[in-house]
């Protein structure tokens, strides 16, 4: 267990920070020269993990510059870290006591040290994240412009869709090269896309935003996805089970995807037909659906992984 834990509470313009248990407390901007003085302050006092909570991306800089200047990060669930607060009493809410709450949180938990990822792997991240931006927003155009009735505006929408279409396009080109001149990437797409009804998008959302496929057990992708059933018994009570948690971003393309690969697999169709017969609600079929997808998947990126392992 790391004895010294430097909470760190971000926003956009300030680090606040408590060291645990020394009681030091702090504030830095959050820029290069404030995140240079973090890092001499946990070298002075021997902090051997600074935690911060991911907070929309106002983060990202302090963590990334930390790990270059030597010092080990993770990153809290704010929800988690909020949750524990209020179980040990903090209902007060300031950046002071939420940076002693992480460290308090991160030492209790305990959480350990997690490196960043490649350069390649955050702009494959950053492009995917990009591209359901821009699809989101043409879809919001092409709503708009299906009521628009004056000329000046159908004009002006079509103006705007014609370029969120090239972004779209320009975006999916990118990520498909990078994905094809990374040799596991590739052998990745060609077991993945092995299932018919799983496309392009599909495999760089994977990627993506689940890049543990096929790194660990099935049970366990399965929870990281929010798929896994929570158990909710007591005593003689046996409750239902409804998943929660996990990233949604996965999880909703898998509940997409599962429904379209049922009509071509044979397993996952005859599976669904199972459940359909034992009178399972839609929405149950529906998360069994995309648990066994990925587990499928999982499997696949599994083999695929050793494959690249012996050739290389």
């Amino acid at each position: 267990m790391n004895s010294i834990i430097c909470g760190v509470d971000v926003s956009k313009d300030w680090l606040d920070v408590f060291i645990r248990p020394l009681s030091v407390s702090r504030r830095f901007s959050n820029d290069a020269d404030g995140i240079g003085m973090l890092a001499e302050l946990c070298r002075a006092e021997a902090v051997e993990l600074v935690v911060m909570e991911a907070s929309g991306g106002y983060e990202r800089r302090a963590f990334l510059l930390l790990w270059e200047m030597g010092i080990a990060c993770s990153l809290a669930n704010a929800r988690n870290v909020r949750r524990f607060a209020e179980a040990m009493g903090f209902l007060e809410k300031t950046d002071t006591i939420d940076a002693a709450v992480i460290a308090h949180y991160a030492q209790v938990k305990p959480l350990r040290a997690l490196p960043p990822p490649k350069p390649a792997q955050m702009r494959l991240q950053a492009l995917v994240a990009r591209l359901s931006q821009v699809t989101g927003d043409l879809i919001i155009q092409r709503q708009r412009r299906g009521v628009a009735n004056d000329a000046q505006a159908l004009e002006s929408l079509d103006e705007v869709i014609a370029l969120l279409v090239r972004q779209s396009r320009r975006l999916e080109g990118e990520i498909a090269s990078m994905i094809d001149d990374d040799p596991l990437w590739a052998i990745l797409n060609q077991a993945f896309r092995s299932i018919k009804g799983v496309a392009s998008r599909t495999v760089a959302r994977l990627m993506a935003e689940l890049p543990e496929i096929g790194r660990i057990s099935n049970k366990a992708i399965v929870k990281l996805a929010g798929l896994a059933p929570i158990a909710n018994d007591s005593g003689k009570k046996n409750g239902p089970r409804p998943v929660r948690g996990g990233r949604s971003g996965p999880r909703s393309i898998l509940f997409l995807v599962a429904a379209i690969a049922a009509r071509y697999d044979p397993h996952l169709g005859a599976f669904q037909q199972r459940l359909q017969a034992a009178g399972k609600p839609k929405m149950v079929i529906r998360i069994a659906l995309a648990r066994k997808l990925l587990v499928i998947l999982n499997a696949k990126a599994r083999d695929a992984r050793r494959e690249f392992q012996y050739a290389t």
